[in-house]
């Protein structure tokens, strides 16, 4: 399938999942499973099965997962909505990474690392993805999290299907950068 349709159909299904589900008259439960058969049927877009399967195995960040018994989707992470994906807390390793543009970095140094819309910060466990997502939004900084710091502190970290690590905040004394 072509690569543009591919991405704008994930882009479609993440803003679904992830933040407007009532956009298409979609309900999902509490832990933001959808029905695969509704979300085709509601969906403006030409859903079916076998797209969002492929969209849901190729996709390179593995935002989805489909149910084992084939018939619910979910976003892994990264809702605005309030959704329990039923996470347990998880030890971090030492260090963990954030991407960012350095146009955002005085306020995260002051602030430190907030969810702002979202149910949890998002961090990587490698310096490859943590430039990606920087990357994203302009000239590269890479935050380092000392997780160890902040576990002793009685901070809890989370791990997502797709292996992003998740807290619900980062204060700025666990931060150190890196610019690239």
């Amino acid at each position: 399938m072509d690569q543009n349709k591919m991405k704008a159909i994930s882009k479609h299904l993440s803003y679904i999942l992830r933040h407007k589900p009532d956009a298409i008259g979609l309900t999902l439960d509490p832990q933001g499973w959808a029905d695969i058969d509704e979300l085709i049927s509601k969906s403006p877009k030409r859903l079916t099965r076998d797209l969002i399967s492929e969209i849901v195995e190729n996709n390179d960040k593995q935002r989805f997962i489909i149910s084992e018994e084939c018939s619910r989707i979910r976003a892994n992470q990264g809702h605005s909505i309030s959704i329990d994906l039923g996470l347990k807390p998880t030890a971090p390793p030492d260090i963990l990474y954030h991407g960012t543009a350095t146009r955002f970095l005085d306020a995260i140094l002051e602030q430190g690392l907030k969810k702002m819309n979202r149910q949890h910060v998002h961090l990587s466990a490698d310096l490859e993805t943590a430039t990606k997502v920087g990357t994203r939004h302009g000239k590269v900084v890479i935050l380092f999290v000392d997780t160890r710091a902040m576990v002793r502190e009685g901070h809890d970290f989370y791990i997502s299907n797709n292996g992003v690590w998740l807290t619900n905040h980062v204060p700025p004394q666990y931060l150190s950068q890196s610019e690239h």
